[in-house]
């Protein structure tokens, strides 16, 4: 894919859309929408797809947005603001009220993701009997996900993950948020490349994830294999 022009790799993502649109049902389709870069992407393509699909009545345009209680405010008022710009359906997902008020764990980040991200996630796809969950993440984002294929059948509950832009590149990411004056978070303007809960994430100085719980960055193939994407 790496040879691929930015617009070819646009047409990928629709042919992925084409093939999940044929296995599920649109109204069981939801973006995993954290409000950063990528998944404001996904929602983007996603939301121009099925407007082009002549669907009748009203957009099956859904988000699923994880709050783990310690996401940066501007990330949650970015979300909020173009959820309802976009007309997007959005569920916020958060923890259980006990696991919550335990606050965050940096000590040990896989337990801290485990119990504010993927139990959270795991309840919410069961309840709302989602069958496929797009998600906004990238080949060259993390070692971790370099062998990642575009999509994944997770168990407990059963669903399958679909990666829409996992060939892309953070430079495809930010050329198409310029060239389709798509919004953003402004944290990104203020040295963050990427954006994970407060504790966890500063600016970023080197690489894409530099700024990311360097210890969770280490254990991110244990957590993909709970649930985590």
């Amino acid at each position: 894919m790496s040879g691929l022009t930015l617009e070819q790799k646009i047409e990928t993502s629709y042919r992925c859309f084409d093939q999940i649109l044929l296995e599920h049902d649109a109204a069981r389709i939801q973006v995993a929408w954290t409000g950063g870069k990528d998944s404001t992407v996904v929602l983007y393509l996603w939301r121009r797809y099925l407007l082009s699909q002549g669907l009748h009545g009203p957009l099956p345009l859904k988000g699923l947005s994880l709050d783990t209680g310690l996401k940066f405010p501007e990330v949650l008022l970015f979300r909020d603001e173009l959820a309802k710009s976009w007309d997007v359906e959005l569920t916020v997902v958060e923890p259980e009220a006990e696991a919550a008020a335990l606050g965050p764990d940096p000590e040990d980040p896989v337990n801290c993701c485990r119990r504010l991200k993927i139990l959270p996630l795991q309840k919410a796809v069961e309840e709302l009997s989602v069958s496929a969950l797009l998600t906004g993440i990238r080949h060259d984002e993390h070692q971790s996900r370099r062998a990642k294929s575009r999509s994944e059948v997770r168990h407990r509950p059963e669903y399958v993950q679909v990666h829409p832009v996992l060939h892309w590149t953070e430079m495809d990411i930010w050329a198409f948020h310029l060239s389709e004056d798509i919004p953003y978070c402004g944290l990104y303007d203020q040295g963050y490349r990427s954006l994970g809960c407060r504790p966890c994430t500063r600016e970023s100085r080197s690489t894409e994830r530099s700024g990311r719980n360097q210890d969770k960055e280490a254990r991110l193939e244990m957590l993909r294999s709970l649930g985590y994407f």
